[in-house]
């Protein structure tokens, strides 16, 4: 006969591989942000088909590593470049802290987005609060054509 001691224990211990798989696999998926790219607030009178067009984007944290990737379509000039920005709240802009590959199809008014990159704790502690965003630019709109805040 199995006494209650051995069942409480064994019962322990498989409850504590069924958490270790659950944090294993957790880890090794990573989490996961999604932003809507959208034409930027004119800091300066623009006319509204500069700054036309739509996107998205995604990424992933594994551990430090983030994994973005996107697509914008339908610019009104075509894309040049695109970083990822931390600002100091959510929807305040602040400063590039990664560029991202810009890859255009077509005359360049639409295409992907993509890189990876190791994240300082500072930088993970932003992505998770909100304070990471994806910005392009495009040849009418050096300042900014599209962007969106990466969010849970």
């Amino acid at each position: 006969m199995v006494s209650k001691k051995t069942i409480l224990l064994a019962s322990l211990a498989i409850a504590m591989v069924v958490q270790w798989c659950g944090m294993a696999l957790q880890a090794q998926s990573g989490e996961t942000f999604k932003a809507r790219l959208a034409p930027v607030p004119a800091l300066t009178p623009l006319t509204v088909p500069v700054v036309a067009g739509i996107g998205s984007a995604s990424a992933t944290l594994a551990g430090r590593k983030l994994t973005v990737s996107g697509t914008f379509d339908k610019l009104a000039s075509p894309a040049t470049v695109a970083h990822l920005s931390m600002g100091q709240l959510t929807g305040v802009r602040g400063n590039s802290v990664f560029d991202l590959t810009v890859s255009k199809t077509g005359p360049g008014t639409s295409g992907t987005i993509s890189g990876t990159f190791d994240l300082s704790p500072e930088q993970v502690d932003a992505l998770k609060k909100g304070r990471l965003y994806v910005q392009l630019h495009s040849e009418g709109a050096p300042n900014g054509h599209l962007m969106g805040w990466l969010l849970k």
